[in-house]
């Protein structure tokens, strides 16, 4: 069983070192499509709001440094900084519209002010984020990569015919076209060592073909120095905040939250696309990557450019490449900071065409779209799930396609805030999930140290709940054999202790239908239980005593999921009861 689900398409994975040649293929060509969208963002948003050049050459490099420093953190991981996978950080196109805002009111210092007040909620969310558990799972954070996708896809559909005056019609469509069938052709026939460069072929394919119809402008390069940056131009930070300030923090908090969902999801999806063996997610990935995002956030507000975010095209890119090593998070971080330094490497890729970039950011927009739904499908797909899913996402394309009460709007803080569709759907699916967590019944608690008597606690505990619930005897001894056989497998082997720390356990009971969902917490950090259960299709390699638990409760249990974090355990298990 487990084999027939094994990724083949994955090469080499985040522990795994492909050859140097490989790595700096994968890495140099990953590095060139980022870097635009990287400084084009940070250009646009500072013309919109009228600043000088001089900011807005500090803020690119700002950014590009910024994000290699943090593209680095999030694959080396230091501590809990960082995932320890290839997740690309860049410019967050989320706070387009409010930084603009907070340029145009208060200035470039109450700006990186916001900043770095607004970085703050990211490390608190990372460090709760267990708290949150029943808020942004798999349905929310599936749902949002969605909206990444389709509010995205207006912006690059536009930018298709964006060329040069005097341009031929066809170039536009013909460039775009040749990159579009170059890269789907090598994904979806190419031998493994060719699809590894099949955005580079692509690129340079499309952009030969339209060179000789002018859609190539190399003036931009010529006039960019080889060299240099000017520190001169750092806005500095707002110490004493006005009312400006004051009335753009909500809006500042709220989007950086939004921007964190995104990276929850991009943690998640970068587990799935980077093991050849499938294997359940690990929250103290997620958590990793928030802390990193928040890093980024914090060091852009200090710098005075716009915050960063993973880059959701860091899970298409590994699933196009099957290269998910995080040498190349490494080699990918080191280039951006090199080229921060030398202005001309920037505007070399900038002037790519636009149809080109447009054709092949399409493919991996239409592959990030899909991983997203994978999230959500791979959890199970009830109709309460499918409801927040498909309401959260059309209210989000809805709002951002300005399809629904565009007028009533206005250009004020609703504006800021449901204007952009990932904050506007992601906003629901919060709500809804909240609603569903309020309206639910209401779970009975145990709370016990671990110790000799929390077995029999736990069996009295789950046939006292079972007997409100008019449970058959048979339904509660399955029950309490259930709670047994995951209290058992939660219990480290032998020489896996914790020290002298004592440890508890909160197990939650509620009614879910016809049966029951039970939520075991606890302090012990070991295999998770839905890969172990999972192995127990193949021979096993390795004895371990657990493995009759693990057997039993496979056999027991309707569903296991596990979510491990920072010193936490979480294990629901739901089991289907009878009265």
């Amino acid at each position: 069983m487990a084999q027939s689900m094994m990724n083949e398409s994955v090469r080499y994975e985040p522990d795994e070192h492909p050859p140097p040649l490989i790595a700096a293929g994968a890495g140099a060509q990953a590095a060139v499509l980022i870097v635009t969208p990287i400084v084009l963002t940070v250009v646009i948003v500072l013309r919109i709001a009228g600043q000088s050049d001089d900011l807005i050459h500090w803020a690119a490099f700002a950014a590009l440094l910024i994000s290699g420093i943090t593209t680095i953190l999030q694959a080396v991981r230091v501590g809990r900084f960082g995932s320890g996978h290839v997740l690309i950080m860049g410019t967050s196109g989320a706070f387009i519209a409010i930084c603009v805002a907070a340029l145009t009111l208060a200035g470039a210092e109450t700006m990186a002010s916001l900043i770095v007040v607004s970085s703050l909620f990211q490390f608190l969310l990372a460090g709760r984020l267990s708290y949150l558990r029943r808020i942004f799972t798999p349905v929310v954070t599936g749902t949002v990569i969605m909206l990444i996708a389709a509010t995205v896809f207006p912006t690059v559909f536009g930018v298709l015919t964006d060329v040069p005056e005097g341009t031929p019609d066809f170039a536009a469509p013909l460039s775009a076209g040749v990159t579009l069938l170059v890269v789907t052709g090598l994904v979806l026939r190419g031998p493994p060592r060719l699809r590894l460069w099949s955005p580079f072929i692509g690129i340079v394919a499309g952009t030969a073909v339209g060179a000789p119809f002018g859609i190539y402008d190399i003036q931009p390069i010529l006039d960019a120095p080889w060299a240099g940056v000017s520190f001169t131009a750092w806005p500095g930070l707002d110490v004493t905040p006005g009312a400006e300030f004051w009335a753009l923090l909500p809006a500042f908090i709220i989007v950086t939250l939004v921007g964190a969902i995104e990276t929850i999801g991009d943690g998640v999806a970068i587990q799935r696309v980077s093991r050849r063996q499938p294997r359940a997610t690990d929250f103290r990935v997620v958590q990793g990557s928030l802390n990193a995002d928040g890093v980024g956030n914090l060091l852009s507000g200090l710098a005075g450019t716009l915050p960063n975010t993973t880059y959701s095209s860091s899970i298409s890119l590994a699933e196009v490449t099957g290269i998910g090593s995080r040498r190349v998070g490494i080699i990918i971080g080191a280039i951006f900071i090199l080229v921060a330094f030398f202005p001309k490497v920037p505007a070399l890729i900038i002037a790519i065409p636009a149809p080109v970039a447009a054709a092949y950011i399409t493919v991996l927009l239409g592959l990030l779209f899909i991983q997203g739904m994978k999230i959500v499908i791979h959890d199970g797909v009830d109709h309460r799930k499918a409801a927040i899913c498909g309401v959260a996402f059309w209210v989000g394309t809805g709002f951002q396609n300005q399809w629904i009460f565009s007028d009533l709007l206005g250009e004020g803080f609703l504006s800021v805030l449901l204007g952009n569709g990932m904050t506007s759907g992601a906003l629901v699916a919060v709500m809804m999930m909240v609603f569903m967590e309020l309206t639910s019944p209401r779970r009975r608690r145990l709370r016990v140290p671990m110790d000799d008597e929390t077995l029999p606690r736990l069996g009295e505990f789950l046939r006292g709940f079972a007997t409100r619930s008019g449970w058959s005897e048979a339904s509660s001894e399955r029950l309490v054999l259930v709670g047994e056989e995951t209290l058992a497998s939660l219990e480290p082997e032998d020489g896996e202790g914790n020290g002298s720390r004592p440890r508890r356990l909160m197990v939650s009971a509620r009614a879910d239908g016809r049966g029951a969902e039970l939520e075991f917490v606890s302090g012990f950090e070991g295999d998770n239980l839905e890969d172990q259960l999972s192995y127990l299709g193949e021979p096993p390699d390795v004895n371990d005593d657990r493995e009759i638990s693990f057997r039993l409760l496979r056999h027991y249990a309707s569903s296991v999921r596990h979510q491990r974090y920072h010193g936490v355990d979480v294990v629901t298990v739901s089991v289907e009861g009878a009265t």
